[in-house]
This record gives structure tokens, C-alpha cells and sequence, in this order.
């Protein structure tokens, strides 16, 4: 996918960057493929608002996605390669030897009519399913399962990659794409290839209203608030707000989360580069 830069003939345009979906199959989502997405403004059962900054946005159907790739040895054709609301990456609409339809995230370079498949068996190509004990090392890999079966959890977002490092027993080493490397099981999944619109950091939205056909509204800064509102608000003229912190005291910034008895911690081998 490519960007484009509008022209400046309004305030809204002027440093707008928007994405070309001249690439894109113009065709309506698969309608056996979708559902409902509710949106709660940010309110709880009770009405209450507990999420600020949360409301409007424009209406999305949410096109259900095969995480697992379970459909093994049954090959499948690319019908189309659409634009998906829900998320950055585009998704392509599979159609099986069987007649089954599924949508998987695209991976960059999957063409309309290209073959796919999974499984032990299946071909080192792009679009292609296989555990992590068949793949080469080396290897550019997406949609990474962290336990056999669950679907692929990590390595999903716009042109998001990983590579197989090496393989020890039977776990495998894998680069992430914050540089952290660590060890996953040898029978997880993962996909050949690196994940559709790689450009999608470029897109600049130009203008307020774009946040707002998302769903976010305007967020409030706490060094703008009063002492009783946020740790950083107060002050006489335009104080600095104090440490950078969290309306409820969680410090920013370098403050570490990640819990220090996390039972994955051992498999971590190199953690993510600050």
C-alpha cells in the first residue's frame, strides 16, 4: 500500500497523509464473516463513565478473523485483500478446497488468486501456516502463537515482523519487533512473511476530527487541571507539573511494570531495547 499527501485546499488537508486503497479489492466485507461491534462510550452497566476520553466514532462491523489457521492441508485461494476498520494491518479473504471462507491478516505481497495453505507440510511461501519446528532459520514470520492452539497472539500490527533466531529443544528462539528476543514452543504456529501496510506509520490525520471518527475525544492535560484532579496540575503561571505520572499516581516514563516474579521471565533471553 502507498500514502499520498493531499493538497492544502483546507486547514484539514494541509498536512494530511492518507492511505492510496487503490490496491484494495473494492468489494463489501463477506457478510457470513461479520458481526455486531457494541461501543460503550467508555460507561460502565450503570451508565458511569470509568474510561475517559471515549465516545462517538464512526459505525464498524467487525470482520471475524482466523487466528488459528487450523484448516490443515486444505488449500485456499486469495478472493480479495481488504480494507479492515478494527485494525492497522489489511486482511484477505480465503476461499478453501472445501468452499470454507475465512479472513486471515494479509501478509505483504499476497496477491488476489495466490495459493495458500497450513500445516507441517505446507511450503516455505508467503501467506503459508506452519509449526515452528518446519521453518527455516531465519526466517521473516507473523501471527505467532504463544501456546499451541491458542491462535497467533503477538507480531499482528501493520508491517509488524519477526525472525527465527534459532531452535534449542524445544523451544525456538524468535527476534520480536522490539527487539527482545526470547524463546517460544517449537509447535507454535506462524506465518510466513511480514504483515500488510508497512506505511501505515506514515499517515498523518491532518486535522481534530480524524480522532474523533475513531472515537476519541479531546484528552485533557494534567498539567492543565488543579491540584485536587491530577498529581501534575496546580502551580502558579505554567509550572512543569512535578514527575511525570498517571492521574492516579503511576509514574511515566521509565517506570517498569512488568511484574519482578512474571513466570515468562525465563524465557526471556535478551529483553527490548529502551
Amino acid at each position: 500500500m502507498a500514502v499520498k499527501k493531499l493538497n492544502p485546499v483546507s486547514p484539514g488537508t494541509r498536512h494530511a497523509v492518507v492511505a492510496d486503497h487503490s490496491g484494495l479489492s473494492a468489494v463489501r466485507p463477506e457478510k457470513s464473516l461479520t458481526g455486531t461491534k457494541t461501543r460503550s462510550g467508555g460507561r460502565n452497566n450503570t451508565g458511569k463513565m470509568t474510561m475517559r476520553y471515549i465516545g462517538g466514532g464512526h459505525k464498524k462491523q467487525y470482520r471475524i478473523i482466523d487466528f488459528k489457521r487450523n484448516k490443515f492441508e486444505v488449500p485456499g485461494t486469495v478472493k480479495s485483500i481488504e480494507y479492515d476498520p478494527n485494525r492497522t494491518a489489511h486482511i484477505a479473504l480465503v476461499v478453501y478446497a472445501d468452499g470454507e471462507k475465512r479472513y486471515i491478516i494479509a501478509p505483504s505481497g499476497l496477491q488476489v488468486g495466490q495459493k495458500i495453505s497450513a500445516g507441517p507440510n505446507a511450503p516455505i511461501e508467503i501467506g503459508n501456516t506452519l509449526p515452528l519446528s518446519k521453518i527455516p532459520l531465519g526466517t521473516i514470520i507473523h501471527n505467532l502463537e504463544l501456546k499451541p492452539g491458542h491462535g497467533a497472539q503477538i507480531v499482528r500490527s501493520a508491517g509488524a515482523y519477526a525472525q527465527l533466531a534459532a531452535k534449542d529443544g524445544k523451544y525456538a528462539v524468535i527476534k520480536m519487533p522490539s527487539g527482545e528476543t526470547r524463546m517460544i514452543l517449537i509447535e507454535c504456529l506462524a506465518t510466513i512473511g511480514s504483515v500488510s501496510n508497512s506505511e501505515h506509520n506514515l499517515l498523518v490525520k491532518g486535522k481534530a476530527g480524524k480522532k474523533r471518527w475513531a472515537g476519541r475525544r479531546p484528552r485533557t492535560r494534567g498539567v492543565a487541571m488543579n491540584p485536587v484532579d491530577h498529581p501534575m496540575g496546580g502551580g502558579e503561571g505554567r509550572s512543569s507539573g512535578g514527575h511525570p505520572r498517571s492521574r492516579n499516581g503511576m509514574p511515566a516514563k521509565g517506570y517498569k511494570t512488568r511484574k519482578p516474579k512474571n513466570p515468562t521471565s525465563k524465557l526471556i533471553i535478551e529483553r527490548r531495547k529502551k
